[in-house]
């Protein structure tokens, strides 16, 4: 993979190689060592490594050390809907292996093929074409509705969302952690938790949503506009589509966490399609006609995403972090809730 970052590994997730060399020789089927690891930077929930062998390179993602918060860093879920998705039009890794055993390395993990492509962290793309920009985006409207449109029950996901009003859930659940990781009083946050539940849509779906869907977690083709494998599926569940569609779009809406964003950007002479383009296109591949209550769905994610930035500044306080760049995120749970909330004024 190109544009990633690849260090030592850090002192704070160190674990007994040999002990997962040993595993591996078991159950990874093909393995042959000597293994040597390198640990990626970034990847702020699970932390992930690079495992070099002289025949074929690997990839393992396992949950942090410290206490965790309740539900969060299930590697086990990531597993489990690859797996699933493996046979469907929706590019993802291959699967060889996942350890519930904590005694092995002192926490849960998994090993995936390692996909050769290129990762793309800033949303404009300044280093590609007009015309791969263009394509790139489609694709990844393209691919969210394909996940979409997979039938949980025909791949073996039936059970992979809890039964009851995703939304409600969801709001509940981050609410929950936000308060468990709060290091301020913000108005907006609170605003928001109250909003939110009174204001849920009675039609949502109930399909196989990704729950971090965006450019930084798909891998595209080293030389072609187009995604290769979709990563990150920790926060996947049975939901609606939606919910990951408003999340995608919070990029034309400012304040985002390492970049620009799309707010306010050029489209045409990016070629970055606008968001009512995007939208579009994701509709004819879903074969929606439309969306209604479209604000919904970027204020729900824009108070998701600030529940989630406030647990990794706090993981960054407490010194259990996936990544140095945790402390950065400071004031981005205020500036997210925030525009969400104008957001409702504004509607």
């Amino acid at each position: 993979m190109s544009d990633v970052e690849l260090t030592q590994v850090r002192e704070a997730h160190k674990f007994d190689e040999a002990a997962l060399a040993e595993y591996m020789q078991t159950h990874v089927e093909g393995f042959d060592g000597p293994l040597s690891i390198k640990q990626f930077e970034g990847g702020q929930s699970n932390p992930t490594f690079q495992l070099i062998t002289p025949n074929q390179t690997y990839v393992m993602r396992k949950q942090p050390p410290g206490e965790l918060l309740p539900s969060a860093h299930q590697v086990d879920r990531e597993f489990k809907v690859m797996a699933a998705l493996w046979d469907t039009p929706v590019p993802v890794p291959e699967m060889y292996c996942l350890c519930e055993d904590t005694s092995i390395i002192g926490t849960k993990f998994y090993i995936m093929e390692m996909v050769e492509g290129r990762l793309f962290t800033e949303t404009r793309l300044p280093s590609c074409s007009k015309s791969e920009r263009n394509a790139i985006y489609l694709d990844l409207a393209r691919v969210l509705a394909e996940l979409h449109n997979v039938d949980p029950l025909a791949v073996g996901l039936g059970e992979f969302g809890r039964p009851g009003n995703y939304y409600e859930r969801q709001i509940g659940r981050w609410s929950k952690q936000y308060v468990a990781s709060k290091t301020e009083e913000i108005e907006a946050m609170d605003n928001l938790m109250e909003w939110l539940p009174k204001n849920i849509p009675t039609d949502a779906g109930s399909v196989i949503v990704h729950g971090d869907y965006r450019l930084g977690n798909v891998l595209i083709h080293p030389t072609e506009p187009k995604i290769v494998a979709v990563l990150d599926w920790e926060l996947s569940t049975l939901g609606d589509g939606l919910a990951d569609l408003g999340y995608l779009c919070q990029d034309y809406h400012g304040d985002a966490y390492d970049d620009e964003g799309l707010a306010g950007a050029d489209y045409e002479a990016l070629g970055i399609p606008t968001e009512a383009g995007f939208v579009a296109e994701y509709c004819k591949h879903a074969g929606r006609d439309g969306i209604d209550n479209w604000p919904f769905y970027l204020i729900y994610n824009m108070f998701r995403s600030a529940g989630i930035i406030q647990g990794v500044y706090k993981r960054g306080l407490d010194g259990n972090a996936s990544s140095e760049k945790a402390l950065e995120y400071v004031d981005a749970a205020r500036l997210r809730s925030e525009r969400g909330w104008a957001m409702v004024n504004d509607n």
